[in-house]
């Protein structure tokens, strides 16, 4: 009798014993999942901070593809409408601007679009930016000097360097509204107008002087 009851607490012992054992190996078991799953998050932030530096170096190259294409565009314009153009032979003239043709067609063939993310705020303020700019281009043939000034203050108001002139409070205030990437684009509007409109002047002027010079022989003729 004594003898199984001996039996019986050995044998109870030892299934208290299995159950214990069992306890702990379903804790260490949570614990090694837990262990093993902050791994797997971890493993997968890291993957995705290499993929958005990824993503933005993407961006940042198709960005540079919008404004080689831009920059082609206005080379090819420029080309088209130098004064070297106007002083060649007409069968000269029309091959070049043939060439130029179709380098500008097939330029315009690759099409690259890098969208903005903008809240509401940010949308109207590229609005109101891009129609200031417009009031000036539209005026451009009215009155030349002018709007060259009007545009050297609205770019002064886009870069950080120390402006040459003053500055369109108005519009720098409206620009800062903008997201970062449309402020970019806005300076290299500016930029290309400007450029564009120096060029002009220069035409003009080289215009202007070989009048002149054509003028005074006549008149040295004429006395």
């Amino acid at each position: 009798m004594a003898q199984a009851k001996i039996s019986a607490k050995a044998s109870e012992g030892a299934q208290q014993q299995q159950q214990q054992q069992q306890s702990g190996g379903q804790l260490r078991g949570r614990f090694y999942r837990s262990t093993s799953m902050a791994d797997r998050s971890s493993r997968l932030l890291e993957n995705l901070d290499q993929l958005e530096l990824r993503v933005e170096a993407f961006r940042d190259a198709a960005s540079a593809m919008e404004q080689e294409k831009e920059i082609l565009l206005e080379m090819i314009h420029n080309i088209q409408n130098s004064q070297d153009m106007r002083h060649i032979s007409e069968g000269e003239r029309e091959e070049l601007n043939l060439t130029a043709n179709r380098l500008m067609g097939r330029t315009l063939t690759v099409e690259v679009s890098v969208e903005t993310i903008r809240n509401a705020q940010q949308q109207e303020s590229l609005l109101h930016a891009t129609k200031m700019i417009d009031e000036i281009v539209n005026k451009l043939l009215d009155d030349l000097e002018d709007a060259k000034i009007r545009l050297m203050s609205l770019y002064g108001a886009c870069t950080s360097d120390v402006p040459a002139g003053p500055i369109d409070q108005k519009f720098q205030s409206v620009v800062i509204g903008c997201a970062i990437e449309d402020q970019k684009k806005i300076k290299r509007r500016l930029e290309t107008l400007l450029r564009n409109l120096e060029n002009s002047e220069k035409s003009i002027t080289l215009l202007e002087h070989q009048k002149s010079s054509v003028r005074q022989p006549c008149n040295s003729k004429q006395d």
